[in-house]
């Protein structure tokens, strides 16, 4: 009778007939959410399937760790690669952000 909560596709993990990644659910649960909090992120899981995932992220998280490095390092790369490439655009952001956050008198 075993449920399978997890499965891998596209290169990556996500929730068993879900749109919802296991990303997802793993960083809510390394910051202390508890499985109702994640829930109310993601209404469109059971409580089930969030402790299924868990259960899934804890039993195989040497595995899931190194996986979620590797994708914190790709877009760390792409987000460089952007970076470089439009450089002006990002100076534009930066100085409008700075204009925002710095008080009116």
């Amino acid at each position: 009778m075993g449920q399978k909560y997890v499965e891998k596709r596209d290169e990556g993990f996500w929730i068993t007939g879900k749109r919802v990644s296991l990303d997802s659910i793993v960083y809510g649960f390394r910051r202390g959410q508890s499985p109702e909090s994640i829930q109310r992120s993601f209404s469109l899981l059971t409580l089930e399937e969030i402790y299924g995932a868990i259960t899934f992220y804890l039993a195989n998280q040497t595995e899931i760790d190194e996986y979620l490095l590797r994708e914190e390092s790709e877009f760390e790369k792409m987000r460089n690669e952007l970076r470089e490439t439009d450089a002006d655009w990002y100076e534009k952001m930066n100085k409008a952000r700075k204009e925002l956050l710095t008080p009116q008198l």
